[in-house]
């Protein structure tokens, strides 16, 4: 492309979302990462020009020929958690490129959707600055955040903004306590993923003796205190507990001290890049036979490749929220897509994070509006058939008759228990 068409493409951008600002109607510029496809008045822009692309985007919205709605997406995208994060913002670009597929008019208006993808880093602080900025740049709707300690704080924000979050991922029951009407969940909480663990290590397995490790987040510390008390409710016993931090690589002092107490089992409240180190350092102390349970954090492929080789993760009792890929109802064909567009890259999340895309765009097609004041209320009104499950929710935001499916580790794979 040549400079001069560059500069003029680039000024027209300006001039055009400068004159946008006071109007009520939705339109954007295209996210930097994410080229828009080509439309009946413009041809399709070089995914490197950026500037390019957000003036052909400008000009669209302005001709009245497409309205561009932004869908914003927050997770980590950078540090040890980055391989949910890029998993979860797949499910959304994948979404957002099969709904442009289906020219969907709303309001009158054919709409091109568009994702604005950020990065919280898993860190609350820096998952509220996202939030607000989410807000500031008038997205209609948020998928996200991953962890609960991000998504909690970022739920008050968007609610004080009036713009909805469907979050595929984050557990901890507490996001829903407040009662925001922006907020919702389509995937099984803590108190569902926790119970199931405890049940399974003291009704199926007989585990008596259990030792617990949480990393001090919502995350970890929710589920965690959900399996301990229905462990204890079944009569096991907590023989020890012990904390880390989600930064942390080296338990050998944790594990010495419990491995002194004798377990059967050690319940982990925290994410793979713990979890991995964790496994090859009980095999390092001669643990190779006590079992090892956690949340979704910990049910990854990625835990895999961190136990490098450790036979502990053949011990691994994990759960996750929702059915198995191969009972959700559209799930078998959903990942075989996946797989060929993001190789080797599936962790958990993103079949939610799909589906969270596709309901938020079902609640504006139903409100015949991209308006979050006029659309959210539509949310909770949600029947949607996904990928995942039917969505629908309760009156608090969360999934109606959400299902859980718990996972061991065959051959370094993770597999359903039956």
């Amino acid at each position: 492309m040549k400079t001069s068409l560059f500069l003029s493409s680039l000024a027209a951008a300006v001039l055009l979302v400068t004159a946008g600002c006071g109007k009520k109607e939705e339109t954007a510029t295209t996210s930097p990462s994410t080229p828009p496809p080509a439309t009946a008045t413009a041809p399709a822009p070089s995914p490197s020009a950026d500037a390019a692309s957000a003036a052909a985007a400008g000009t669209a919205a302005a001709s009245g020929d497409v309205q561009v709605v932004r869908i914003g997406h927050v997770a980590p995208l950078s540090g040890a958690q980055a391989h949910y994060g890029k998993d979860n913002e797949n499910g959304v670009r994948m979404a957002i490129e099969d709904l442009n597929a289906q020219n969907i008019a709303i309001g009158g208006k054919k709409v091109r959707f568009e994702i604005q993808a950020e990065d919280d880093a898993a860190d609350p602080k820096q998952g509220t600055a996202a939030a607000q900025k989410l807000c500031d740049a008038k997205v209609a709707g948020v998928v996200g955040h991953l962890n609960s300690g991000t998504t909690i704080p970022a739920s008050k924000v968007y609610n004080d903004c009036g713009i909805p979050h469907v979050t595929g991922a984050a557990t901890n029951p507490n996001l829903t306590k407040p009662g925001y009407k922006t907020t919702y969940r389509i995937i099984a909480n803590d108190n569902a993923l926790g119970a199931a663990l405890a049940l399974y290590a003291t009704d199926k397995l007989k585990l008596k003796n259990i030792a617990i490790i949480d990393d001090r987040t919502a995350y970890g510390q929710g589920v965690a205190e959900v399996f301990k008390k229905t462990a204890q409710s079944k009569g096991a016993k907590i023989v020890d507990e012990q904390f880390t931090n989600d930064k942390a690589t080296d338990f050998m002092a944790i594990l010495t001290a419990i491995k002194a107490k004798n377990p059967d089992a050690v319940f982990y409240g925290g994410m793979d890049p713990q979890a991995g180190p964790m496994l090859r350092q009980m095999e390092q102390l001669g643990m190779s036979k006590v079992k090892y349970f956690g949340g979704d954090g910990i049910c990854t492929a990625e835990i895999a490749k961190l136990a490098a080789g450790a036979k502990t993760l053949e011990n691994v009792v994990c759960a996750e929220g929702g059915a198995s890929l191969g009972k959700m109802p559209g799930g078998t064909a959903w990942k075989a897509k996946y797989d060929q567009k993001y190789p080797n890259q599936f962790q958990v999340y993103s079949p939610y994070t799909y589906d969270a895309t596709f309901v938020l765009v079902d609640a504006m097609k139903r409100a015949n509006s991209v308006d979050p004041k006029v659309y959210t209320a539509e949310l909770a009104k949600a029947n949607y058939q996904g990928v995942t499950a039917n969505i629908a929710f309760e009156a608090n935001g969360e999934l109606k008759n959400a299902a859980t499916t718990l996972y061991t580790y065959k051959d370094g794979k993770k597999t359903p228990i039956e």
